[in-house]
């Protein structure tokens, strides 16, 4: 490089990035020393989806303004946010109802975290090809709960090419995050929207249901010059930071909605008289899961006083 260049993080193992410049070729980079530590509260400050600019020297020196991005609780406790990526047209949360199973609230609070950010999300409900009589039932239960706050929902078996196309359709034109606990299918997805192995693949363990790490590092996907797919790394658990407690209900739906009809402005929703939202509940017209999802993250806020 002989001058500094403008462009997209497509890769990023830590000390590494990999660059797609606006003419197309992918530079390796590294991100300045002075720039790590400069006010960044974050385990990644440069992060897939950066719009960036590079010296000469193939050193990061300045990040764009994000328009958004997703974050997460990280591993590494010292900091404060693990940031998964960032300028993000739409979030595609590929979840399982066996093999593994993802829990409610793990979606619940991906969703929340997507409101939050002002990130647009869909639900893929893959793996329908193993799912029996009740697992059926349940599995439209937990749709009928989603597709009436608003999320679109599909489901897909992606081995048996049941809903690609219409995931296809859905992320054209798009910069798209995918996301998800481990083995539910996610580089299974992308290999069948691309048609190869550029994903890597691992079996379930039967032992404990649960999917093994295949992909290492957040990565960019071109599909073409208008669409991309971001990978991320198997999640666990997805501890929602960055909130407030009088904010929390703002990125529930269906809890803002009823909120207003609160007796209280400052209410909690968890133990004051007249609340709408604990009466919308006992009503069924708010899910006992996603109310329980609710109270879960003021509880991490609150330090379990109301656990």
């Amino acid at each position: 490089m002989t001058k500094k260049m403008v462009g997209i993080i497509v890769k990023n193992t830590g000390n590494d990035c990999w660059v797609q410049m606006e003419n197309g070729k992918v530079e390796m980079c590294k991100i300045k020393g002075n720039f790590r530590i400069k006010g960044i509260k974050s385990t990644n400050p440069v992060v897939v989806g950066d719009k960036v600019e590079v010296d000469a020297s193939g050193f990061i020196t300045q990040i764009f303004d994000r328009k958004n991005y997703i974050i997460r609780r990280p591993t590494n406790l010292s900091k404060p946010i693990h940031i998964l990526a960032a300028n993000i047209d739409l979030a595609l949360l590929a979840a399982t109802v066996k093999s593994p199973a993802t829990s409610p609230v793990f979606i619940d609070r991906f969703l929340s975290s997507a409101e939050a950010f002002s990130v647009p999300a869909v639900l893929i409900f893959n793996k329908i090809d193993l799912l029996k009589n009740d697992d059926e039932k349940y599995l439209d239960l937990l749709i009928n709960t989603y597709q009436s706050i608003g999320y679109k929902c599909l489901k897909t078996s992606v081995i048996n090419n049941i809903g690609v196309d219409e995931i296809k359709s859905i992320i054209e034109g798009k910069t798209v995050l995918l996301a998800g606990n481990s083995g539910v299918g996610k580089s299974t997805i992308i290999n069948s929207i691309f048609k190869n192995n550029i994903a890597k693949t691992a079996e379930i363990s039967q032992y404990h249901q649960k999917g093994k790490h295949t992909t290492t590092f957040t990565e960019m996907f071109s599909i073409d010059n208008q669409t991309f797919i971001i990978d991320t790394p198997g999640i666990k658990g997805f501890g929602t930071i960055d909130m407030q407690e009088n904010e929390v209900g703002h990125y529930f739906r269906e809890i803002f909605a009823e909120s207003k009809k609160c007796r209280f402005p400052n209410c909690t929703h968890r133990h004051e008289p007249n609340c709408a939202v604990i009466q919308a509940v006992d009503d069924g017209k708010i899910a006992l899961s996603r109310y329980q999802s609710y109270l879960s993250i003021m509880g991490e806020l609150t330090k379990g006083k109301y656990r």
